[in-house]
């Protein structure tokens, strides 16, 4: 992803393309086929396969902080079921990408001709917040891996006004504002010191738990699972917890069953009353993915080069970007008065 907007091109162009078909989150969605024929025929001469995958993924709201596509249909869930074939699916940009293109037609960034040269398309979007950090973005490209958590985005624009006011400040006192990753999944964080380091670094290694209550029945206790951590498969938890059990025959488990419904996400693992909850749980965080390590590796494209970046650092590519789309702006309000 690029350091000033945090899309990959194939997002960029996804995101362009819908804005300029406009299909906005206040018009009427478009079929999904229609969007994905757009991108591949001016944008991303690549598979149709992999650009609907991506405009998918842009609209899950358990992998995205805030999800910049509105989509209509079945497009997967937790539970790792794809969505349906783009004929079925429609689809609009959120809110919240209408905010990343916001400014595009006042020559705030620059466009490039596209691979036939018949189209120009931007090279950044404006982006009116710090996307990368709110979003987080993961991949695997030649020679470099990238993976960035999402954030809370409250934090992160407190953040990066505070950077504004105080371009001296030391990585502590924006850790009072960023007190770590927000999963849009959930889940306990665990590390400060590896949090610190992630955001010093970019490199860093923090423990993301499940929440769990233990409930005490009459005749069973409950292990009651609300949050999972972030990607995790539900489904093959599930499946997995069930396995580990079996195979290392712990005893006092009577039933593993998934009854998360439209309310929430919910396991339950009843235990016999004289073997220990406590224990159980500890059992599950070690023998499943109840309990993951999250590796930050922040690299992102700044200055057209890949580099791994800090949380500051980051915040000071996303100000310099912010200033040149506001010059950019304002030359053009000027030119136009």
């Amino acid at each position: 992803p690029d350091v000033r907007d945090g899309l990959k091109p194939v997002q960029r162009r996804i995101l362009y393309a819908m804005y300029k078909l406009g299909i906005f989150h206040n018009s009427s969605y478009k079929k999904s086929a229609r969007i994905v024929g757009e991108v591949i025929g001016k944008y991303h001469p690549h598979g149709d396969t992999s650009v609907y995958e991506a405009l998918v993924r842009m609209s899950q709201t358990f992998k995205m902080r805030l999800p910049l596509i509105d989509m209509h249909g079945n497009n997967g869930s937790i539970d790792g079921d794809g969505a349906a074939a783009m004929r079925y699916t429609e689809a609009r940009l959120s809110q919240y990408a209408e905010y990343l293109l916001m400014d595009l037609n006042k020559k705030t960034v620059g466009f490039v001709p596209n691979f036939d040269d018949e189209e120009y398309e931007p090279t950044v979007l404006p982006a009116k917040y710090p996307a990368l950090l709110v979003n987080g973005s993961t991949g695997i490209s030649a020679g470099y891996a990238t993976d960035i958590p999402p954030h809370n985005i409250n934090e992160i624009i407190n953040a990066v006004i505070y950077r504004i006011n105080h371009p001296r400040c030391t990585l502590k006192e924006i850790m009072k504002i960023v007190k770590g990753p927000d999963f849009p999944t959930g889940g306990i964080v665990q590390g400060k010191e590896e949090i610190e380091k992630a955001f010093k670094t970019g490199k860093g290694k923090v423990v993301v738990k499940s929440k769990t209550e233990i409930v005490e029945g009459e005749k069973l206790n409950q292990l009651v699972i609300t949050e999972i951590p972030y990607e995790v498969v539900k489904a093959n938890l599930v499946k997995k917890m069930n396995e580990a059990y079996v195979a290392k025959n712990v005893s006092g488990i009577v039933d593993i069953r998934d009854e998360s419904d439209r309310h929430g996400l919910r396991i339950v693992v009843d235990i016999k009353k004289e073997a220990n909850p406590e224990y159980i749980r500890d059992f599950f965080f070690k023998a499943t993915d109840l309990q993951v390590n999250y590796s930050y590796n922040m690299v992102a494209i700044a200055d057209k080069r890949p580099v791994c970046l800090g949380l500051i650092d980051a915040l000071d590519f996303y100000i310099d970007h912010q200033k040149e789309v506001i010059t950019n702006r304002s030359n053009f309000e000027l030119k136009t008065a």
